[in-house]
Parts: structure tokens; C-alpha cells; sequence
């Protein structure tokens, strides 16, 4: 059984009762992300933080990752939150990850009340560490290790890791309303995909594309019939369209507005930027 904690940080800037309702929309969100792939977890929360546990850590990670909301995600080892406890997890979950001759660091963080501080546990724990895999020559360096081993205490539980993995961030799908949008190309669905990752869910004119199915496992698309359809509950229509299409931009004729986030991209950012959805 493998535990992902679950970060997001935009979100934790929003007052708490507007926190609250996307944490809310963040949660089915995740849950919807984990059954489009099949992954069967438990999914629970605390202050600031989610949590997963799913037999199917590497597919729970992979899906994860492509939820909007969520900034990072790292596999955790857990235990309780004594300093005994953490030295002792933290000197058996080094081993095999430190091989002969390397450097390492602890970069702890601590959240809560408890009778030690975050410099303490790095002081303990690396000392334990070392101890540890003294045989093998390593050594501590807190400016450019080779390894290093996250220890992050929050309450009465501590979760130990090597790995940050990011995510998409932004704000959780659906905080934001609807948009259309016209989908062709690649760069039409970077067009929509940075609006989702704003928090609007987008509605597909053209191309269901599957970078955009990957984010949102509950994509819609609408069948054109002339000009689509702007229902009431439409905030706006976003197109791939850059600096080169202005023209065809200043033709466009709506009852709402009309978006295109590419208009300030070169082809180099463009590029960058969809590599990033992949």
C-alpha cells in the first residue's frame, strides 16, 4: 500500500470558506482522476494537505498529476511524530537509497506544536542517517548533496521522502465557470488547457484532444451547428489564435468574451508550454 501526499498552493491563499468549497471541488476532482484510470484508493485530508492510498501507487501518481489544483505530489513513508520514532524511520528508509561515497541532506519542515524544532529534527535524524550508512563512506552536505531526504511532521504523524513530483497547479476545475473552446490543433488545446488550469472547465468545439481528455476525464465536447451555442451558464470562448491571427481575433463576434491566452507567446514558449501537458 503506497501513501501520496497531496499538495496544493494557490488554493491555500483563498479566505477559508472560499477554501473550503474548492478543497471540496479538488477532492471529486482527484476522485474522478482515480476512477477514469481505475485506481482504487482511499482518500482523506487534513489542513492544507490530501492524502492517498492506493495499492496502484505509480498509476495513482500518473493520474494525480494531471489534476488541476494540485502543485506537487511525493510517496511517502509515514510514522508517528515522536523524534525517536522519526530517527528510526529515517535511518531505515535511507538505506539503499545512499550508495557508497555519497553526500546527503535532511530538509525537514514541521507543522503543529511539538517539544522539538524543525532544525532538531535535522540535527537527530541526519545523525541517525549517517550512522546508518557509515560503512558505506557517506557523508553530509547541505549545499549540493546527492541525495536528499524530506521529512515533513505535520500533528502527531511524519511522512518521510526523497521525491518531489509536480503537478499542474492552478486553481481546481469548475472553480471558474465554463468556456467553449475551439479546438483544431495543439495549440488551440493549450489555448483550453490554460484556461482549465485557471479553473474553468471547457466545453469542445472541433477536437476532443487527447491531452485535454487527460486532465479532464470528464471532457465534454458540443457539436457545431452553424455558430455553437453560448447558454447562460457560458462565461466565454478561448482559440489557440496568437499575435498572427489578430486579425481574424478583432472579426470574432460574440455575446461573450472571447480569450486567447497565446496572443502574448512566441513559437519557443508555445513549444515549451505544450511539453509541459505531456
Amino acid at each position: 500500500m503506497s501513501t501520496i501526499l497531496i499538495r496544493y498552493a494557490e488554493l491555500g491563499l483563498k479566505s477559508r470558506m472560499v477554501r473550503r468549497r474548492f478543497e471540496n471541488l479538488l477532492r471529486d476532482n482527484i476522485l474522478s482522476a482515480l476512477a477514469k484510470g481505475r485506481v482504487e484508493a482511499l482518500l482523506h485530508s487534513d489542513e492544507g494537505r490530501f492524502y492517498v492510498e492506493s495499492d496502484d501507487g505509480d498509476e495513482a501518481v500518473t493520474r494525480l498529476r494531471r489534476v488541476f489544483g494540485v502543485s506537487s505530489v511525493s510517496v511517502v513513508e509515514t510514522c508517528g511524530s515522536t523524534l525517536d520514532e522519526i530517527c528510526e524511520h529515517a535511518a531505515a528508509y535511507s538505506k539503499g537509497r545512499l550508495h557508497e561515497g555519497q553526500s546527503f541532506a535532511v530538509r525537514p519542515r514541521r507543522e503543529g506544536t511539538h517539544p522539538y524544532t524543525s532544525i532538531e529534527i535535522g540535527r537527530n535524524a541526519g545523525s541517525a542517517i549517517y550512522h546508518a550508512n557509515e560503512h558505506l563512506g557517506v557523508r553530509v552536505d547541505l549545499n549540493s548533496p546527492d541525495v536528499e531526504i524530506f521529512i515533513e511532521v505535520r500533528g502527531p504523524r511524519a511522512f518521510i521522502f526523497d521525491t518531489y513530483q509536480d503537478g499542474p497547479g492552478g486553481l481546481p476545475m469548475g472553480t471558474q465557470g465554463k468556456v467553449i473552446a475551439f479546438v483544431e490543433d495543439d495549440r488551440d488545446a493549450l489555448a483550453a488547457w490554460l484556461l482549465m488550469k485557471r479553473g474553468c472547465r471547457a466545453l469542445v468545439s472541433g477536437l476532443a484532444h487527447p491531452l485535454l481528455q487527460a486532465y479532464d476525464p470528464e471532457l465534454k465536447t458540443i457539436k457545431e451547428d452553424g455558430e455553437p451555442f453560448i447558454g447562460d451558464d457560458i462565461l466565454g470562448v478561448v482559440t489557440g489564435l496568437g499575435m498572427e491571427g489578430f486579425d481574424d481575433l478583432k472579426e470574432m463576434r460574440f455575446e461573450v468574451p472571447v480569450y486567447a491566452p497565446l496572443v502574448g507567446m512566441d513559437d519557443k514558449e508555445i513549444e515549451r508550454r505544450l511539453k509541459e501537458m505531456v
